[in-house]
């Protein structure tokens, strides 16, 4: 009889340090410090595929003051967005077509530039919010703003850019081909 107990002592013995092993691997998942920011909903989403759509967000003393801080932000950031997208689209045109040359990369720096820089038509305002808020300062205005831009235009934009830039670049290359022959025939 005592063997049945001592068994059972051993087996509840054994349970016990597997549960305890076993409850020690899970490691409490960490969560930060501090208060969660407010977003409206619909931040940061690209809800339409026919419209690239840029943030913007702004704190100010009047309502249209805060309104056309965060649009201008938005612009801010399409500006941004567009040459990000343009030094894609370029890279893979110039490994598409195996050009690695130093003047062509200085020629892809000059179309972003170009269209980085360039006005934006077709804008619309998607969603907006501002609210009231209590700053330190007094009541101030905060408004979040979605701007639309639409796809084709900047497509066309860069189009527009990349077959000035080239009817320039071959200017250029033929102009140096004719030197090249041209000082050819005066060494003989």
């Amino acid at each position: 009889m005592k063997l049945h107990k001592v068994m059972l002592l051993l087996v509840l013995l054994a349970v016990i340090v597997m549960i305890a092993a076993c409850s020690s691997n899970k490691k409490a998942e960490a969560k930060p410090q501090g208060e969660v920011v407010y977003r409206p909903s619909w931040w940061a989403s690209q809800p339409e595929k026919d419209y690239v759509c840029t943030y913007g967000q702004a704190t100010k003393v009047s309502e249209n003051a805060s309104i056309n801080a965060a649009r201008a932000n938005a612009l801010q950031e399409a500006a941004q967005y567009v040459e990000v997208l343009v030094n894609g689209m370029l890279k893979n045109y110039e490994e598409e077509a195996g050009v690695k040359d130093p003047q062509v990369l200085a020629l892809t720096q000059n179309v972003v530039k170009a269209v980085s820089s360039a006005k934006f038509t077709g804008v619309i305002t998607g969603s907006i919010e501002t609210r009231k808020v209590n700053e330190p300062e007094g009541i101030r205005y905060k408004t979040w703003i979605q701007i639309k831009i639409p796809k084709d235009e900047i497509n066309k934009k860069l189009a527009e850019t990349i077959r000035n830039e080239e009817a320039l670049y071959n200017q250029f290359k033929a102009s140096q081909a004719f030197q090249e022959l041209d000082k050819a025939v005066e060494k003989y």
